[in-house]
């Protein structure tokens, strides 16, 4: 069983902490979970060096927070595997996934609670992680601002997202995820309020003219892009981040090509954003 004596040293004011003490790939007890739980809702984005786990260890581990999600159109998952997407990157590759400010599938009616990516080759330098709070991103807004955004709500597109973006996907009679979100979300276990649109699928804040919509939205991704804001997090062969993308948005950096890297990503299911 894995120790209920965990080690929690947070990285940066808003954002990350790294967690030692714990064996993911061991059966993990009562009072481990809740204090990995709880750190997940308190920073955001939790890491865990020197890890070595199976596909079934990985799934094991994001299983006790939820039932594992399956992406709307990722097409590269290991084999026997289809809760566990293959995220890669090499000499051949146009793009990356993650590539630009996100949180995981907000398009989804119910966007995933957090996601569980496990690295296990890196290029010899480059292909950090970015991660932004969005806890402090909505703190740090003008009071003002924070009353025109409360109750408001925005549109989250897949389509325009996914629509010919992997190779060799059939997409006739494909219909991507589109949903209707809180600009500002509570988190169930936190109680904090957070930002939730991001560059990656949020299109228009639905009770603004575009114009307005626009230039809000503008606006709030370049407030998401604040260094203040955020941690980043150099990964090694092992390493595992658990980041909540109720909470968080995170950013895959793409500066180490032609090298490789390749890390597998479980991902939990969640709920609707209130």
């Amino acid at each position: 069983m894995a120790s209920a004596t965990i080690e929690i040293r947070k990285l940066t004011p808003h954002c990350g902490a790294e967690i030692g003490g714990v064996d993911l790939a061991a059966a993990m007890d009562d009072p481990t979970f809740a204090a990995v739980h709880q750190a997940l809702a308190d920073h955001g984005v939790i890491f865990f060096r020197d890890q070595t786990l199976t596909p079934e260890q990985q799934k094991a581990f994001a299983r006790r927070f939820g039932e594992l999600h399956i992406h709307p159109a990722y097409p590269h998952l290991l084999a026997g595997h289809p809760e566990i997407m293959e995220i890669y990157a090499d000499e051949k590759s146009q793009r990356v996934a993650g590539e630009a400010w996100h949180s995981d599938v907000s398009c989804d009616a119910e966007p995933p609670l957090g996601t569980v990516l496990y690295m296990v080759e890196v290029p010899p330098v480059g292909g950090d992680t970015l991660f932004a709070s969005m806890y402090a991103a909505y703190d740090t807004l003008s009071e003002p601002m924070k009353r025109l955004l409360e109750g408001m709500t925005a549109i989250h597109d897949g389509e325009y997202v996914y629509r010919g973006r992997y190779e060799g996907v059939v997409e006739e009679g494909k219909v991507y995820p589109k949903s209707e979100h809180p600009v500002i979300r509570t988190h169930p276990v936190s109680g904090r309020k957070a930002l939730f649109v991001n560059s990656t699928f949020t299109t228009r804040i639905v009770q603004l003219a575009k114009h307005e919509s626009d230039a809000i939205l503008g606006m709030l991704f370049r407030h998401v892009e604040t260094p203040e804001l955020q941690c980043r997090f150099r990964w090694d062969v092992g390493s595992v981040a658990f980041w909540d993308n109720r909470g968080v948005q995170h950013h895959a950096m793409w500066d180490y090509y032609p090298n490789r890297r390749r890390g597998l990503r479980a991902t939990i299911r969640g709920d609707k954003p209130v």
